[in-house]
């Protein structure tokens, strides 16, 4: 979305966990197949958690759920937490609050999540375009 807004020169995406598990390790196969049959190829991302370095260098840290928020609120540094948020507070189209963990259901959980992940995401986009549009007019 954001190269196909034009704003990759301006943008910087990362994607972390909460916790350890899966460190290094490729997304999920079937996160994978899913998110195939929709065009974006996953496959080369790698599982990593999030540093206190992300904190400070990204404008926005947006959690899937009540519990990877509270986590993040607990290891971020107290100047830092304006920038924690759920991604669902973007949603225009699905009215959850949260994005549910797809795991341990079938396969048409994942499509669910991209569901919701490419409408939160959208509304991510209306932000960044806006923020970016302010800043390049400075």
């Amino acid at each position: 979305m954001v190269d196909d807004a034009g704003l990759s020169s301006v943008v910087t995406i990362g994607s972390a966990g909460t916790h350890s598990f899966h460190i290094g390790e490729a997304p999920d196969a079937r996160a994978q197949a899913a998110a195939r049959k929709r065009g974006y190829d996953i496959s080369q991302s790698v599982a990593r958690q999030v540093t206190v370095a992300d904190f400070r260098e990204f404008d926005l840290i947006l959690a899937m759920d009540w519990e990877n928020l509270s986590a993040l609120q607990q290891r971020c540094p107290k100047i830092y937490r304006h920038k924690l948020m759920l991604l669902m507070r973007f949603a225009n189209e699905f009215e959850e609050a949260t994005i549910p963990d797809p795991y341990y259901g079938g396969p048409e959980g994942f499509g669910k999540v991209l569901d919701y992940l490419e409408d939160a995401c959208q509304g991510v986009l209306e932000l960044v375009r806006k923020r970016a549009t302010q800043y390049q007019a400075a």
